[in-house]
């Protein structure tokens, strides 16, 4: 099998409900997605969602190097020998994440169709679903409380509230928020980098009674011992995201004992085959892993989702970033009910 053809095209994609997180406002996105041919019929599918703030990147550099390295260096090549061309294209894709994310999700979704079997399956299909949490971001508290009650009425039964700009009024906005939604709905907390060690201890101390879950990234991507100090400091578990970027994030996360979790999205790290990786590390560590995600396609929700369905230590997931997503040209491509999601049941990655 070679490949014979690649298309690749921007999207840009208002949202529905735009949203605010400690260090910026978001009202839309922008994806980049791949689609390659292959002699043998079969057509894979990628999807990059970069940003700026976590990826490094910007959509016009994406879709540069795709155009300029990616496709010139796949075409004529096998696509089943991945390992092989994602390696080959690792150096000169050094500070793309999602763009590498988009080759190797198109990889596995070619390899799947190959063998007529959806990737969580091929990955080994610990489980068939997953719960996620949606999101809430910044707002006043009655406005945080009405989109409370509104996803509760949708069938989700998992928040997570972003905050870091007022430890404050984050503090009032949970406890107002376990008082609507009882016992039975699990609360998690995103700071974003945006509380001090002092602001984090605070926050734990004063959030006790409406027992929030775990608390993401409080401070600075890179201030790793402030991060150790909050995990040291409060007694629910805390979990680094933004600081997780690389395989070599992951062993440092581990080796120092900086965080209890950690949350692995395919844009920032690279795709399935590096997330795999991390998710090995964190493993032989204790550490219990998300899946996570940018405002991203339907198309990198769902390969979030096969990687989550496959292993058996991520047990948590926020794969809501398509939801609010208008004129999302691969909608389809995961099932929500009561909260969880599934994939469909067609092979590579259900496209």
């Amino acid at each position: 099998m070679i490949i014979t053809a690649a298309e690749v095209w921007s999207v840009e994609m208002l949202l529905s409900e735009p949203y605010d997180i400690a260090y910026e406002n978001v009202d839309k996105t922008v994806n980049i997605f791949l689609r390659l041919e292959t002699d043998h019929g079969i057509v894979g599918y990628g999807c990059a969602a970069p940003d700026e703030k976590v990826t490094g990147e910007t959509p016009d550099k994406v879709l540069s190097v795709i155009n300029e390295i990616i496709v010139p260096s796949i075409m004529k090549a096998d696509p089943l020998r991945s390992s092989m061309l994602l390696e080959a294209l690792k150096g000169k894709l050094k500070g793309y994440p999602s763009a590498m994310a988009l080759l190797d999700m198109s990889l596995y979704d070619i390899l799947g169709k190959t063998c007529n079997i959806p990737v969580w399956k091929m990955l080994g299909g610990f489980r068939d679903c997953i719960k996620t949490s949606v999101t809430i971001g910044i707002l006043p508290v009655n406005e945080t409380l009405e989109r409370a009650r509104y996803w509760i009425e949708k069938g989700f039964n998992c928040l997570k509230m972003k905050g870091g700009t007022d430890v404050d009024s984050d503090i009032e906005r949970v406890r107002k928020v376990r008082e609507i939604v009882g016992e039975n709905t699990e609360i998690r907390f995103d700071a974003n980098q945006g509380f001090s060690v002092i602001d984090s201890i605070k926050f734990f101390e004063e959030t006790k009674k409406s027992k929030i879950e775990m608390i993401e990234q409080p401070t600075k991507r890179d201030e790793h011992d402030k991060l150790k100090c909050v995990t040291k400091g409060v007694n629910i578990p805390v979990m680094a995201d933004e600081s997780l970027v690389t395989l070599r994030d992951a062993f440092r996360i581990a080796r120092h004992e900086l965080c209890d979790m950690v949350n692995i999205k395919l844009m920032k790290v690279g795709g399935i085959s590096e997330a795999l990786k991390i998710n090995a590390v964190a493993r032989s560590a204790g550490l219990e892993v998300m899946v996570g995600c940018m405002d991203e396609s339907a198309l990198g929700i769902a390969a979030g989702l096969h990687f989550a369905l496959s292993c058996p230590n991520v047990m948590y997931a926020d794969l809501d970033g398509h939801l609010s997503l208008l004129d999302d040209p691969f909608k389809d491509s995961v099932l929500i009910k009561d909260g969880k999601l599934y994939p469909t049941e067609k092979p590579g990655l259900g496209i």
